[in-house]
């Protein structure tokens, strides 16, 4: 008898104890957000950064001027590349009246917005000031994908472009654009350096007004969409964990790698000037990573967050699931980075494309074990489906 009530005792208090360690959603919301928010000040002190360095280079148009720009866009897309885990659910970035488009869109066709080799230097935005004789963040927004998905003229690979040129190299090596294209009648400069000065700063200063109406969304203690969302801790799951799955094999897996990888296509890599695709790909899977484990690590110490996280409530329903997932996403993340650079070079060569087709069927595999996760909280979504 004394066993017996021994034994009972001893279950009452491991399943007493192991229900105050209970992970709820709307703690995983609460700190999602947090990460949300905190990525998102990054990215936006990263954009404004770049255009500090801009208007210097535009003021004074100088080599070491112009490497420094590029220095400052290739920082920029780190923080901006782990934000991308909060994309594919309808939120503030890419809903329906989202700025997505405006800040991220590629492929782009270069031949809309500047000269291209072999073309028409007068059929362009920059080149055609009797067409368009105003350039302003208004006008830049309103050209954006205008007749076509490829008419890209604003974001981060417009920006790009005007500052490393096209990429036209056979073999290693990004784009080649001079700093002198920014000087006015200079010998072999461009056309119309004072139209590309202008629109290379309207396109940055519309960059930073679509990142900080994105960021305002996920203020806290405010009557915003991120109030919405913890208010609605099992809906918001939802679209935290099918957010995940759909970057992870629909987009990062499918559109950013293997479309590049099946075609050997420069074109559809997803920094394609300045040659830096193969951290826009570690950056991405270390945003998934971010928001799974509910951690973040800033670019600024004091926004260092961790908390509860959707590996927190998975293992309370499938450790094995948990555990297999939260490896699948480590290992993706360290077979990413033995992706060599140039992205464009490995696409051709036999162990760079082993190495990528690796990382692919990683990505894809992480995909479906958070489509399986989503089963687990009671619903169901396709992670191809972006």
């Amino acid at each position: 008898m004394k066993r017996a009530i021994y034994l009972f005792m001893s279950t009452f208090v491991f399943f007493s104890c192991s229900s105050q360690e209970q992970v709820t959603n709307k703690e995983v919301v609460e700190n999602y957000s947090n990460i949300v928010y905190a990525n998102y000040q990054d990215v936006h002190t990263h954009a404004i950064a770049l255009r500090k360095v801009i208007i210097s280079f535009l003021e004074n148009p100088t080599e070491s001027g112009f490497a420094k720009s590029k220095e400052a866009w290739i920082l920029a897309r780190k923080s901006y590349g782990q934000s991308e885990a909060f994309r594919f659910y309808g939120g503030p970035i890419d809903g329906e009246n989202g700025p997505e488009g405006q800040i991220n869109a590629w492929p782009l066709d270069e031949a809309y917005i500047d000269y291209v080799a072999a073309e028409n230097t007068n059929v362009n935005i920059i080149n055609s000031p009797e067409k368009f004789p105003e350039i302003t963040t208004a006008f830049i927004a309103s050209m954006n994908e205008k007749g076509s998905e490829t008419n890209v003229s604003s974001g981060y690979h417009a920006i790009e472009f005007l500052l490393w040129g096209q990429d036209l190299s056979d073999g290693p090596g990004a784009g080649q654009r001079t700093y002198l294209d920014y000087i006015e009648g200079e010998k072999g400069s461009a056309k119309n350096a004072d139209r590309r000065k202008k629109y290379l700063l309207e396109t940055v200063n519309l960059l930073i007004k679509d990142l900080n109406s994105v960021m305002a969304a996920w203020e806290p203690n405010q009557q915003n969409y991120r109030a919405k969302f913890v208010a609605n801790p099992d809906q918001s799951i939802e679209k935290i964990v099918s957010g995940l799955g759909k970057l992870s094999k629909g987009e990062l897996a499918g559109e950013r790698m293997f479309v590049a990888y099946d075609l050997r296509s420069k074109e559809d890599e997803h920094s394609c000037f300045s040659d830096n695709t193969h951290n826009d790909i570690v950056a991405n899977a270390k945003g998934i990573e971010n928001v799974f484990l509910g951690k973040y690590q800033s670019f600024t110490v004091e926004n260092n967050i961790s908390g509860p996280s959707i590996f927190d409530v998975l293992k309370q329903k499938d450790q094995v699931l948990a555990d297999e997932l939260k490896k699948t996403i480590a290992t993706g993340i360290a077979e990413s980075k033995k992706i060599e650079a140039p992205f464009d070079q490995q696409i051709k060569e036999e162990s760079g494309r082993a190495q990528i087709a690796k990382t692919i069927g990683l990505f894809r595999k992480q995909g479906d074990l958070l489509a399986a996760t989503a089963s687990k909280f009671g619903f169901q979504f396709d992670p191809e489906a972006i």
